[in-house]
């Protein structure tokens, strides 16, 4: 059974994305001169994700696939959104589960993350009954850095599409310029796997979580570290994202436990000091996200539930509790920062729609009534001796 608002899709689902749709698909053909009058512009595309998981090796019956589906277009306006139950894009991937994925901002595919090592599906665009259809197909040429290296539990491509980075976890990080696979940086430590790691919006800075030990922060122009966050006491840091203030700069924000109690901590990139800390939850924190204008943070827990806060105050201004019947894997904000998206072990994809933090407004009727008192008060003043007389003294 899915929790209200979750979309089943038959296979424990590990990662997700949103699509850059934009970038991705092919306009309509254009109408003949025959039938250009009677047309009307094609609607836009509903927004699509991509999803990934599976029942892993053995005879479980669970497949192992990669899956695209579109928000639906049938919901009522006013009513929560979802995704489709029906799929725009199937890939099995036989015997290999994708336990992680990162989409290329720009296009160029989507990255998944196997138990041996990582694999590129290139967009291919498919005509059927003059509609372009969306498809996706390995390309066995690309990523050959990144064959039999073992599972990556990170990977993520920088705002801009030009960095390709992957965490293993046998501890090895890996930074490459994309897509001419030319190394930037590396680094082993077989002793702490790689947890979570995040680009800075420039692309100047990457953030790294291991299992153990301070985040630390790298210059990708000089591939130097210039930043070991270390931990307080009791802390074990979990997920890392850079996020931008209204002013341009960066905040680097890490989720952390300590004790019952999941927090997030923020850090200014420029002094690299803490610069707030709060806890938000008594259940351990399994996924993370930041929108893309840094208004809005969101949380999954491994109880099932997704907390949206504010990134200024930290107050929770959405929170679903039991959003999902399993640990929550993944979560992502839409380009617009109005939608969330969370995946979880129990098959589901849910949509929340959140929007952006409202700003406190001011009623009119309380100023109005302290103007209204001011000016009675100055009228009593003013004419005391006349409204005594008027009393039945």
């Amino acid at each position: 059974m899915s929790p209200r608002g979750g979309q089943s899709y038959g296979f424990p689902i590990y990662c997700a994305a949103w699509l850059p749709l934009a970038h991705i698909l092919k306009p309509d053909p254009p109408a003949t001169d025959a039938d250009a009058d009677a047309s009307t512009p094609s609607p836009p595309r509903p927004p699509m994700a991509a999803l990934g998981g599976g029942g892993g090796e053995g005879r479980s019956g669970v497949p192992n696939k990669l899956v695209v589906a579109s928000l639906d277009p049938t919901v009522p306006a006013g009513e929560e959104a979802a995704l489709c139950p029906e799929t725009v894009v199937q890939v099995k991937t036989k015997e290999e589960v994708p336990y992680r994925m990162a989409v290329h901002p720009r296009g160029d595919g989507v990255l998944c993350a196997f138990p041996n090592g990582c694999r590129l599906y290139r967009w291919e665009s498919q005509e059927e009954d003059e509609v372009h259809k969306l498809a996706l197909e390995p390309d066995q040429e690309a990523l050959a850095e990144l064959k039999d290296v073992g599972l990556q539990l990170a990977v993520s491509f920088s705002g801009e599409g030009s960095i390709l980075a992957t965490g293993g976890e046998d501890g090895h990080l890996r930074v490459f310029k994309w897509p001419a696979m030319g190394s930037i940086l590396t680094e082993a430590d077989t002793k702490r796997s790689i947890k979570d790691l995040c680009f800075s919006s420039d692309e100047k800075f990457l953030a790294v979580n291991r299992s153990s030990g301070p985040c630390k922060v790298w210059d990708l122009k000089s591939s130097e570290v210039v930043a070991n966050l270390t931990r307080e006491a009791g802390e074990i840091f979990g997920f890392c994202r850079f996020s931008n203030n209204t002013d341009s700069s960066n905040i680097l924000f890490i989720t952390a436990m300590q004790g019952d109690y999941g927090k997030i901590i923020s850090w200014n990139t420029t002094s690299w000091t803490r610069v707030g800390s709060k806890k938000i939850t008594r259940e351990a924190i399994s996924a993370f996200t930041v929108t893309p204008d840094g208004a809005l943070l969101a949380i999954g827990t491994i109880e099932g539930s997704v907390i949206v806060l504010g990134s200024k105050n930290m107050r929770a201004l959405v929170t679903v509790k039991k959003a999902h019947l399993g640990i929550v894997t993944t979560l992502a904000f839409s380009d617009d920062s109005r939608t969330l998206l969370s995946t979880s072990f129990d098959s589901t994809a849910r949509v929340t729609s959140v929007g952006p933090p409202k700003s406190k407004s001011t009623s009119i009727w309380p100023v109005l009534l302290v103007i209204i008192l001011a000016i009675l008060v100055y009228y009593c003043m003013q004419h005391k001796e006349e409204l005594l007389a008027m009393l039945p003294l």
